[in-house]
């Protein structure tokens, strides 16, 4: 089987890393290397990943903060596998991510892949999700937005790979994702996997709700990749990320700048898609989808999850039981 190395950076995020653990010691068919880098936690982070008590996870502790970037190209130094992989400590895998990912990537002769993704909320219902582009559109894009979606727990790339474009740049928090981005589309395209494996959980704590750190961020990649950033749909997605935490005021504040930059359309869209799922949840309906083929892709996820949140339910947060005995 093909080896994989996962890191993941972690800060006092026990509970929500113990779940986030179990998505990635469920993977098969591929060889597992599981390094979780412990960015000085306060919390009891360090003794739960030892209780889980799986000879496949190593544990990093680090005495001071130092960020997710630094983490990560911590524990890539570590790594012993052929692939690497990112995940973060409050996103979701489906069981066969890393292996469909691999079999994109060997079968279209690429050196990294994405997959698709959905969002999901605190009872690990989905939220919202669509395919992602196809990889020649990904590519296109990626100088003006950041169109891999569900962050740095997408991608998988090949170690030799990751290590020769100099790994995660701690200049760009909290886009440092979308800059390695670039860097991987100027090496080569990507595959994809357009199944959505990846579930990226909204709550209050997640990155893309720090809004002026992103706004600097996305200044600096235009700086150095000399690029220009589509600031009407960058406005439109942090629109989108404070109304799912209920910050509307933040969300209308977005929009009318989003508009202003040319995205009147996009705008007015969402908008209609607001007024659509608020009114479904006041009868009692769940929001329509565009399609059946979308219907169907929001269905798939929805399965994996549900068997997901039956084995968190079964072993308890981090709990011991060996996650591929599950089906």
């Amino acid at each position: 089987m093909t080896s994989v190395s996962v890191v993941v950076p972690t800060r006092n995020r026990s509970r929500l890393l113990a779940i986030t653990l179990q998505s990635i010691l469920w993977q098969r068919n591929v060889e597992l290397e599981v390094i979780v880098v412990e960015d000085a936690s306060t919390d009891d982070t360090a003794e739960m990943v030892v209780g889980m008590g799986d000879p496949r996870i190593t544990l990093l502790r680090r005495e001071s903060p130092q960020g997710p970037s630094t983490a990560r190209n911590a524990g890539a130094s570590r790594a012993s596998g052929e692939w690497l992989a990112f995940c973060d400590d409050d996103d979701l895998w489906a069981p066969d991510k890393l292996a469909r990912q691999v079999d994109a990537a060997t079968s279209a002769g690429r050196a990294w892949a994405y997959v698709g993704s959905v969002n999901v909320g605190s009872g690990f219902e989905v939220i919202a999700g669509r395919p992602p582009p196809a990889p020649e559109e990904a590519v296109e894009a990626l100088r003006g937005y950041n169109a891999v979606p569900g962050g740095g727990s997408n991608v998988i790339v090949r170690s030799a790979i990751f290590k020769e474009i100099g790994g995660f740049d701690d200049r760009f928090p909290p886009c440092e994702d979308w800059e390695l981005w670039i860097r991987l589309a100027r090496a080569g395209p990507p595959a994809s996997e357009a199944r959505p494996l990846l579930a990226y959980r909204i709550h209050g704590g997640n990155s893309s709700l720090d809004t002026e750190r992103i706004l600097r961020a996305t200044r600096l990649i235009e700086q150095v990749h000399h690029t220009h950033v589509d600031r009407g749909l960058l406005h439109r997605w942090l629109a989108e990320s404070a109304l799912r935490v209920g910050r509307r005021e933040e969300a209308l504040r977005h929009m009318a700048t989003a508009a202003a930059r040319g995205e009147v359309v996009g705008v007015a869209g969402d908008l209609l898609t607001i007024a659509r799922r608020r009114a479904a949840r006041l009868i009692g309906k769940q929001p329509g989808r565009s399609s059946r083929a979308e219907s169907a892709w929001i269905a798939e996820a929805s399965g994996w999850l549900q068997n997901l949140q039956r084995l968190v339910g079964a072993s308890g947060d981090g709990g011991q039981r060996d996650p591929q005995s599950d089906p």
